[in-house]
């Protein structure tokens, strides 16, 4: 999928601005994660944390009026794209791991999980528990023979 040199850069723009949001000692870091909202109608997207502050927002052009039904999809996929670009930035911010960035639509609702920062786990895509279910029914059923 290819992305808009503009769209990419509005995005990055923002992101970059939340380093200087948590600037808290490594002792006393925050507990939060990164909601990206984005409003399909307006083309705005806004940044948050866990206490609804708004830390940063931009206005993509090419997303205002939008009115396919792959948006979030799309929006998922070029999110994804500008967080992993972002890598060891986003890596570093100065909050209480494991954290995630997740994407809201206008209403609020949770679209999807972007990215998960842990010391341990880094997850760029997908559910994390995805798939669970069948697996342990299958673990469980092998057990019981």
């Amino acid at each position: 999928m290819s992305f808009s040199e503009a769209a990419v850069r509005e995005i990055e723009r923002i992101l970059h601005k939340l380093p200087q949001k948590f600037t808290a000692d490594k002792n006393n870091l925050p507990l939060t994660d990164i909601y990206l909202q984005v409003r399909q109608e307006s083309g705005e997207m806004r940044v948050y944390d866990d206490d609804d502050r708004e830390l940063a927002r931009c206005v993509v052009e090419e997303w205002i009026g939008n009115n396919s039904d792959l948006f979030y999809n799309e929006v998922e996929d070029m999110l994804r794209f500008c967080i992993q670009s972002m890598k060891t930035e986003m890596e570093q911010l100065n909050i209480l791991r494991p954290f995630s960035f997740v994407l809201q639509n206008d209403e609020r609702e949770m679209l999807a999980e972007l990215y998960l920062v842990d010391d341990d786990l880094l997850i760029v895509a997908g559910d994390l528990m995805e798939g669970l279910d069948e697996e342990l029914n299958e673990f469980w059923k092998h057990l019981s023979e």
